[in-house]
């Protein structure tokens, strides 16, 4: 699969995984609301089976992340968009999802989707809406503990 590279400033975001910063990733989605249950095996592993999406400050490294899990033709889920605290409000993670949906390996994309308890105004600017009552109970779900 290609790589994909954007610039913007100080920052740069690319799909390349061996630039991905493990430690500070895990540290990060073990703090958020959805992964803090997660072992860190589990989060790498899915982290390892998507397109991934690193955001990088120039001379500060990794400061944010997201993933598309992905067949990269029809189908796209959306997951684990974070930037880190110092360097919210400049706009990284509108900057983020836009450059995933521009993904040229996801051109073919039609169906998007995610799920969040607390970003609905950043995921609405970027064509998300919530499901339709009809839709919703069309959509179906199968879960297990953890492990």
């Amino acid at each position: 699969m290609s790589i994909s590279f954007w610039e913007q400033g100080d920052f740069e975001i690319s799909t390349n995984p061996e630039r991905l910063d493990k430690d500070r990733i895990l540290t990060n989605l073990r703090a958020t609301y959805w992964a803090a249950k997660s072992s860190p095996e589990n989060l790498w592993l899915s982290i390892c089976n998507s397109r991934v999406y690193g955001v990088y400050h120039r001379s500060e490294g990794q400061v944010g992340f997201g993933r598309a899990v992905t067949d990269y033709a029809r189908f796209a889920w959306i997951s684990d968009i974070y930037i880190e605290e110092a360097y919210k409000g400049r706009g990284l993670g509108k900057w983020l999802m836009t450059c995933i949906l521009a993904d040229p390996q996801l051109a073919t994309v039609n169906r998007w989707m995610l799920a969040t308890d607390d970003a609905h105004g950043l995921y609405r600017q970027h064509g998300f809406e919530a499901l339709e009552a009809a839709d919703a109970a069309k959509v179906m779900q199968r879960r297990r503990p953890l492990a």
